[in-house]
């Protein structure tokens, strides 16, 4: 005789398989699903999706991309597990570059970034705005290394400056304006590469005036700043002095004019340049060694105010990053240097030699450090959760 099963039975099987059904279910979307990170503009966030590729991924977050905008990897390019997607999206910067306004289309996100795209033009340029800060809606003020004449008291004094103005270069030069002297071109214009500024003393009659003392331009090979760049090392001061002249008068004209006494008021300081040896073509014969760029990097971090914790999380971050070589880079992006910058040419916005000198490295990863996470123990923290930083 056959005996049917217990109607208790057959519902607890049916509910059983239905939970297995739906494990095995979860469980295959689970797997399926491809986590990443996602840095979009500098929003950075973990995220997931079906497919395969860089371009399915943004797919999955609504996002579409321009041929101007920036994407690593490549949208063809497969995404794995935890992969990184960076995406940077193109917008209009409103630049005034010595005077001039200009519009550039850049998918930058800081002021850095932004010099770094106008190249050699930028290097050493006076900026409205830190190099740090977000590129937002206001514009964006920038005066370019320029070279300078200034015609004063007889003399032609020669001087290198990023600065704005006529007013502001003849403040920066300690020169002194008496009441009548006249200035071509006039203080608010504009300076320009190669002008020459011209001032005309008010005439007294007086035998004894006050002089502007001419400073001397002295120039040193460097061979830590690429070969055919120079950096001011040192700004040029005029000085002051009061001078009493016995003037010699032929038919009421001034024949000859003689010194009689001088008084210093204020000592010349030399304008310093250092003129660029180094030959960037073979960074091997330039860079410091490891322990070297450590030393660099212990004395700046003790400059910002940082404890001894805080360079240990430092050192333990880029020895993970690039054991502290100069030359480290990634075969698999664009990484480089020792706080590994991705692109490596970020850096040029702490300095044209980047790929080169260490103090330039440490200088843009401690300010990136800074911005990003406030200390290095807090890059160090998120490193280690997260395998980057």
């Amino acid at each position: 005789m056959r005996v049917l099963p217990d109607n208790r039975v057959v519902r607890f099987v049916a509910r059983a398989l239905i939970m297995v059904m739906v494990a095995v279910t979860a469980t295959a979307y689970t797997y399926y699903q491809r986590p990443f990170v996602l840095d979009y503009n500098g929003m950075v966030y973990e995220a997931a999706f079906f497919g395969r590729t860089v371009a399915d991924a943004l797919a999955a977050q609504d996002l579409t991309v321009t041929d101007q905008d920036h994407v690593y990897p490549a949208l063809g390019a497969p995404v794995g597990r935890g992969d990184r997607v960076v995406v940077r999206t193109a917008k209009q910067i409103h630049l005034e570059i010595d005077g001039e306004q200009q519009v550039l289309t850049s998918t930058a996100l800081t002021v850095g970034e932004v010099l770094e795209e106008l190249g050699a033009r930028a290097s050493g340029a006076e900026v409205s705005a830190s190099r740090g800060d977000s590129v937002g809606r206001d514009i964006l003020r920038i005066s370019t290394v320029k070279d300078v004449s200034v015609l004063i008291d007889g003399q032609e004094i020669d001087h290198v400056t990023s600065l704005g103005t006529v007013r502001d270069l003849l403040l920066d030069m300690g020169v002194v304006l008496q009441e009548g002297d006249s200035v071509d071109p006039g203080l608010d214009e504009h300076l320009g590469d190669d002008m020459t500024i011209t001032i005309a003393r008010a005439s007294t009659g007086a035998d004894t005036i006050k002089e502007t003392l001419k400073y001397d331009t002295v120039e040193r090979e460097d061979s830590s700043i690429p070969k055919g760049e120079k950096v001011v090392v040192q700004k040029g001061r005029v000085g002051e002095a009061v001078t009493t002249y016995s003037v010699s008068l032929l038919n009421g004209e001034e024949a000859e004019r003689r010194v009689i006494t001088r008084s210093v008021l204020v000592e010349p300081r030399d304008e310093i340049i250092a003129i660029g040896t180094m030959d960037v073509s073979n960074p091997a014969t330039s860079v410091v060694s490891p322990s070297e760029a450590k030393a660099i990097a212990k004395a700046m971090v003790a400059d910002k105010g940082w404890d001894s914790s805080q360079w240990t999380c430092l050192e333990s971050l880029w020895h993970k990053e690039s054991n502290w070589r100069v030359t480290a880079a990634n075969p698999s992006s664009s990484a480089y240097g020792i706080p590994q910058a991705l692109p490596g040419s970020k850096m040029a916005s702490a300095g044209a030699d980047w790929r080169t000198n260490a103090r330039t490295q440490i200088t843009w990863g401690l300010g990136y450090i800074q911005g990003r996470y406030g200390t290095p123990c807090g890059a160090w923290s998120h490193s280690q959760a997260r395998g980057w930083y």
